[in-house]
């Protein structure tokens, strides 16, 4: 996130959005997707930002790299793509994404035949474009790049990006801060200097079997069998009833 985010608003004025997808399945794998898209004003400002991205770093960690391509709109996007093979790697990669995410944690626990996913954490933004800026380069060059162009620009993070977060959990949602759609739970980050909980939890439960089945129509047909002995027996009594009276 640092990376994309460092690289693509170089330019003074672009537009950034990003979406971060993570997905976990039912067995506790799933992906981590990031994707950021720049304006068609960045490629127009520098039209060689495609190939001085560098990406080096996040695919010796292990991400797949799709682009930089072109957008519809004359943009240009990047998606890294990183699987998860356990809650333990999902937290790492979820902690090296950087601002706004900020102790985003899964957690996968099973209980019997039950097992909840539980993601926590914050989305937040604080200081601004100076939280994007990587400690190394800050410390080499001695101070944060852009910094007076930034300035100058009186550009905000809140109008000059989005970062939006999908997560979609296995099993059935009980409680969430997020907005459902299309299957998955959404935030937008704030990037004003607030904070959004991002707490969640679902629980999967199995699926009936054929046993609970049949018991479920075992008893339905029980109580239909006493319903309708009771009905013949009423009417049987009632039959004699008349007859006596004769």
């Amino acid at each position: 996130m640092v990376l994309l985010v460092g690289s693509l608003l170089a330019v003074v004025g672009c537009r950034v959005d990003v979406v971060v997808d993570l997905t976990v399945r039912a067995d506790g794998t799933g992906e981590l997707v990031v994707m950021a898209t720049a304006d068609a004003e960045v490629v127009e400002e520098v039209p060689g930002l495609a190939d001085d991205l560098r990406f080096d770093d996040a695919i010796a960690a292990g991400w797949s790299l799709d682009g930089p391509a072109p957008t519809d709109t004359g943009g240009l996007t990047v998606t890294l793509r990183h699987t998860i093979t356990s809650a333990d790697e999902a937290n790492n990669l979820l902690a090296s994404l950087g601002p706004p995410f900020t102790g985003v944690r899964l957690t996968r626990t099973t209980s019997g035949d039950t097992t909840t996913v539980e993601l926590d954490g914050q989305l937040a933004l604080t200081g601004g474009f100076d939280a994007f800026a990587d400690a190394d380069l800050v410390a080499a060059i001695g101070g944060r790049p852009f910094a007076a162009d930034l300035a100058a620009s009186e550009a905000t993070p809140a109008d000059s990006m989005s970062v939006r977060l999908r997560a979609a959990l296995p099993g059935d949602v009980e409680s969430t801060t997020g907005t459902g759609v299309d299957g998955a739970l959404e935030w937008d980050a704030p990037l004003d200097g607030a904070a959004l909980d991002l707490s969640s939890r679902a629980v999967q439960r199995p699926a009936p079997g054929w046993a609970t089945i049949v018991s479920v129509t075992a008893v339905a047909l029980l109580i239909v069998w006493i319903v309708f002995v009771a009905a013949v027996a009423l009417s049987i009594i009632k039959l004699r009833r008349r007859r006596t009276r004769f």
